[in-house]
C-alpha cells in the first residue's frame, strides 16, 4: 500500500517543463535537482486570500445594511413595521437554506465554480434592493443574499485551510472573521451618510472586486484530488507553492486525506452518531445553536433603532459600535494564537450575555412594564420611601415638641 502511494505521488511530480523535480527514494522526497522549499505565502496564495476577504466583506455588509437603512425604507416604500421585519429576518432564513445545500454543491461544482455562481447571487441581489419600488423585489434581493452569506460561511473556511500550509493555516483562517466585522462596520458607518439606495450600490464593489482575480486563482488542491484530477493536483501545488517547490509531502498528505474521505462515506453518517461522538457532537451543534439564538444577530440587524429608542444618536451609536467591532477584531487575531480558543469562546459568550441582560434590563425599566420582578422592585421601593419619610416626621414632631 505504501508502496502503491509512493509510485502514485511520485508520478505527481513528473511535470512537463519540471524535470529537474526528481524523486529521492533515500530520504522520501524530492533530490537536489534543483527544487526548493515551499514557500508559505505566493502571490496567487495572497490573490486568493484577497478574494475570500472580499466575500466575507460583503457577507458582513449584507449583514449590517439593515441597522442603518430601517428609517429610510420604511418612508419610502411606505413599509409597515411587520413588513420591514420580514425583510430583515429574511436574511437568516435565506442563510439557513445556504448552509443546508452548501456542502453538497461545493462538492459536486467545486469551490472555484462555487465562488462565480454566488457571486451572481450577490451582486443581483444588490441591484435588486438598490432598485425596488415593490416590498417583494426587496425582499428577494435579501433573500439572495442570505443565500449566498449561508453558503459562503462554509465555503470560505474550508477553501482557505484547503490552500495554506499548516505554518500559517491559523493566520489566514481568522481573515474572512475579521473581514466579515469589517463588512458590519463599513454599512454602520457609511449608511449614516448616503441613502438607503446608494448604501446598496456601494456593496456590490466586493462582489465586483472579485471579478477578475477568480479567472486568476487556484482549485482546492483536496477537492481535485477529490475528483481523481491528480495531473491538475500537480498544477494547482505548485501554482500555490511555486514553480520549482518540493510539493512531495503535501501530494502525499492530500492523498492520505481523500483515502480517509473515502472510508467515511463507506461508514455513513449515521456511524457517527455513536456514544464516543456525542460530546464533540453536543459541543459543536450546541455552540451553533447558542451563538445564532444569543441575541447577536438582533443587534447586527437593528442596532440603529436600538439607540434610538434608548435615546441616543443612530449615527453615534453605529460609529462607536463599528469602532469597537473593528478594535476588538484586531485583539482577537492577536490573542487567538497566545491564550487559545476555549479563553476567548468563553469570554465572548460571557460577554454576550451581560450585554444582551442589561440591554434588556435598561428597556424593561425604561417602559414601566408591569412584571412580577420591576412590581416587587416598586413596592419594595415604596416602602424603603414611606419608612424614610415616616421617620422623617416623627423626627421633626419631636423636635417640634422639644422646641
Amino acid at each position: 500500500m505504501e508502496q502503491q502511494r509512493t509510485e502514485a505521488t511520485e508520478s505527481l511530480l513528473v511535470r512537463q517543463g519540471n524535470d529537474n523535480l526528481v524523486y529521492n527514494e533515500e530520504n522520501g522526497g524530492l533530490g537536489d535537482g534543483g527544487s526548493v522549499a515551499v514557500s508559505d505565502v505566493t502571490t496567487i496564495l495572497g490573490l486568493s486570500t484577497f478574494v475570500a476577504a472580499c466575500i466575507s466583506f460583503g457577507s458582513g455588509c449584507a449583514v449590517g445594511y439593515s441597522s442603518p437603512t430601517e428609517s429610510s425604507i420604511v418612508e419610502d416604500l411606505g413599509l409597515s413595521v411587520a413588513e420591514f421585519s420580514v425583510f430583515g429576518s429574511i436574511l437568516s432564513i435565506g442563510a439557513l437554506l445556504g448552509s443546508a445545500v452548501s456542502g453538497k454543491i461545493t462538492d459536486l461544482l467545486g469551490r472555484k465554480l462555487t465562488m462565480w455562481i454566488l457571486n451572481l447571487f450577490y451582486i443581483g441581489g444588490w441591484l435588486a434592493i438598490a432598485f425596488t419600488k415593490s416590498p417583494w423585489l426587496l425582499d428577494l434581493g435579501r433573500l439572495s443574499l442570505g443565500f449566498t452569506i449561508g453558503t459562503f460561511t462554509y465555503l470560505m473556511p474550508v477553501y482557505i485551510s484547503e490552500i495554506t500550509t499548516k505554518s500559517v493555516r491559523g493566520r489566514f483562517s481568522v481573515i474572512p472573521s475579521l473581514t466579515f466585522g469589517w463588512g458590519i462596520s463599513f454599512m454602520y458607518v457609511v449608511g449614516s451618510f448616503v441613502s438607503w439606495r446608494t448604501l446598496a450600490l456601494i456593496a456590490t464593489i466586493p462582489g465586483l472586486l472579485q471579478l477578475l482575480p477568480l479567472f486568476f486563482i487556484p482549485e482546492s488542491p483536496r477537492w481535485v484530488a477529490k475528483v481523481g484530477r491528480d495531473k491538475e493536483l500537480e498544477d494547482v501545488l505548485l501554482c500555490l507553492r511555486g514553480n520549482k517547490a518540493d510539493i512531495f509531502n503535501e501530494a502525499a498528505e492530500i492523498k492520505d486525506y481523500v483515502e480517509s474521505l473515502k472510508s467515511f462515506s463507506k461508514e455513513g453518517i449515521l456511524e457517527k452518531f455513536q456514544k464516543k461522538y456525542v460530546r464533540p457532537l453536543l459541543t459543536v451543534v450546541g455552540m451553533i445553536i447558542l451563538m445564532n439564538l444569543g441575541g447577536a444577530n438582533a443587534f447586527a440587524f437593528y442596532s440603529g433603532v436600538i439607540f434610538v429608542s434608548a435615546g441616543l444618536s443612530s449615527m453615534v451609536g453605529l460609529i462607536t459600535l463599528a469602532a469597537t467591532q473593528t478594535i476588538v477584531g484586531v485583539l482577537g487575531i492577536i490573542l487567538i494564537d497566545k491564550l487559545g480558543r476555549r479563553p476567548l469562546q468563553l469570554v465572548s459568550t460571557a460577554g454576550l450575555c451581560f450585554s444582551c441582560f442589561l440591554t434588556g434590563l435598561s428597556f424593561l425599566l425604561k417602559y414601566n412594564v408591569a412584571t412580577p420582578i420591576v412590581v416587587k422592585v416598586k413596592k419594595d421601593l415604596t416602602r424603603l420611601v414611606a419608612a424614610y419619610l415616616r421617620k422623617t416626621n416623627v423626627l421633626q414632631t419631636n423636635k417640634s415638641s422639644l422646641l
